[in-house]
């Protein structure tokens, strides 16, 4: 979903000249506000959960919203995660520029970079879990194995940056025993190596 929400600005900035603001959940990549600097769009992060980017939807001049987990809006629809809506707008963004979509991914690369992103959940105790997100409230987690931390964000759980492009997130779920984590960076492998990391900090 990341790659398609890039996808969906290119095209609907650089190729149908429209206008208006980013907002984009807190898990998303962080690809969504180089590409928005680059076409001088408006980007907000807001908490995941697509009820936060539907109000804002509701409420300003949204172009585009989405979340991690696949949810995807644009202006011209209704403020709602609709996956049907959005293979029409991609199948219409290959059909009049005549290119696949690892040639329209390319583009998207030459202005971002290349990257990839990953998911992966632990399953622990309820005790374990809020130990682990007391730590990082308490600022305990300085490195990740050999990533060190630069900065952390903290709008919906825990966002560590390694540096501008590389990032740990460690976010608890509301509603099961379970800590997911999430990683960024210039490839999959480094991505899976950082959430190795991460297991073995938080867990040995």
């Amino acid at each position: 979903s990341h790659h398609l929400i890039l996808l969906l600005i290119h095209y609907m900035v650089k190729y149908k000249k429209m206008k208006g603001k980013v907002v984009t959940a807190f898990s998303c990549t962080v690809k969504v506000k180089q590409i928005c600097n680059h076409y001088g769009l408006d980007n907000e992060t807001v908490k995941i959960g697509f009820k936060h980017i539907a109000d804002k939807m509701i409420k300003e001049d949204v172009l585009i919203g989405g979340e991690e987990s696949g949810g995807i809006a644009t202006t011209g629809h209704i403020p709602e995660r609709d996956g049907i809506w959005m293979g029409l707008i991609l199948f219409e963004f290959m059909a009049k520029s005549g290119k696949t979509l690892d040639e329209l991914i390319k583009e998207v690369y030459d202005i971002v970079g290349p990257f990839s992103f990953e998911r992966i959940d632990l399953h622990l105790d309820e005790n374990k879990k809020q130990s682990i997100v007391q730590n990082c409230k308490d600022g305990n987690f300085t490195s990740f194995g050999k990533y060190n931390v630069k900065r952390v964000e903290t709008t919906d759980g825990f966002k560590f940056f390694f540096d501008d492009d590389t990032w740990l997130m460690i976010r608890a779920s509301g509603t099961e025993p379970v800590l997911r984590t999430y990683s960024e960076s210039s490839s999959q492998e480094k991505c899976f190596d950082i959430l190795e990391e991460t297991r073995r900090t938080l867990l040995d």
